[in-house]
């Protein structure tokens, strides 16, 4: 197949790249400058305008575009352009993927639409909920409707946190729980929807190949956890103890709505839409991908 993907220098998109073309794919990279080497496409998404000939003969688009949650404040700023580099690119590419009749494209989400959903297990049919990042999210997957429109087969990829060997949560968590610093959050009992990276563009892939998916898909591992189970994993892992807990007033007055949501809050969700359509995960538990992942 010749998928374009967008995002393509991020944690994910840079390991989905080697992955769709260690697996037989042609793969154009969207890039925001001057595109520089064969495989590369300029596009401009303030501007809505995507080079010239890009989408010509490509049988499946893959967007992963979005400025990080977790690097910097939520000031108001922040909280704009974490809207602003989500929904643009995508009502961009969503739109370009209509023009052109291009049969597939499988754009980001995160677990984050359902809110805080405690202790209820949940899979792709529970609703939406309520805070800033399941607002973000449903308009995320709610600007990819042109290319719904038009006929395209859409998979909208709610994806968990990501445990991979170089960056994402485990860059941040990894030196503190080194350092004899790992504890858990709070009470601990918030759930935590995880997924090991390779898991995670494996499931990409499986997107873009399997007809018969198509909407919401949660891209977690089959088993989730609380935030305590998972701190005891990765002490194990790292085979350090941890001791320690992080009151919740103090995440709370620290880091305010963002450390509520994204520390203090949890998704209980299961990839029903993934197991139905027949992906089988490498890793089933979070014991696995954290060994995998830290090297153990």
């Amino acid at each position: 197949m010749r998928v374009v993907v967008a995002g393509s220098s991020g944690l994910i998109g840079t390991a989905l790249v080697a992955h769709l073309r260690g697996a037989g794919h042609e793969v154009l990279r969207l890039v925001r400058r001057p595109p520089a080497a064969p495989d590369e496409r300029g596009w401009d998404p303030p501007a809505g305008t995507i080079q010239d000939g890009t989408l010509d003969g490509v049988d499946a688009v893959v967007n992963l575009n979005g400025a990080g949650i977790a690097d910097r404040p939520w000031s108001g700023a922040r909280k704009q352009l974490i809207r602003d580099s989500r929904n643009v690119p995508t009502d961009v590419l969503a739109t370009a993927v209509a023009r052109h009749r291009v049969p597939v494209l499988v754009s980001g989400s995160a677990i984050d639409y359902y809110g805080d959903t405690g202790d209820q297990v949940i899979d792709e049919s529970a609703p939406s909920g309520s805070g800033f990042l399941a607002d973000v999210c449903r308009d995320w997957e709610a600007a990819t409707a042109p290319a719904v429109d038009a006929g395209a087969r859409v998979v909208l990829v709610r994806t968990g946190l990501v445990l991979s060997p170089s960056g994402g949560l485990l860059a941040m968590l990894r030196p503190l729980f080194k350092g004899f610093l790992g504890g858990r959050i709070g009470k601990g009992t918030q759930y935590m929807a995880w997924v090991s990276l390779d898991d995670q563009v494996s499931a990409l892939r499986f997107a873009v190949e399997t007809d018969g998916l198509s909407g919401p898909a949660n891209v977690t591992g089959p088993v989730p956890i609380t935030n305590a189970e998972f701190t005891t994993e990765l002490g194990q892992a790292v085979g350090r103890p941890t001791p320690f807990t992080v009151p919740a007033p103090v995440v709370a007055g620290v880091l305010g709505e963002m450390g509520r949501e994204l520390l203090l809050q949890g998704q209980r969700a299961v990839p029903r839409a993934l197991l139905d359509a027949g992906f089988r995960f490498r890793h089933d538990t979070v014991g696995d991908a954290l060994s995998a992942a830290v090297g153990t």
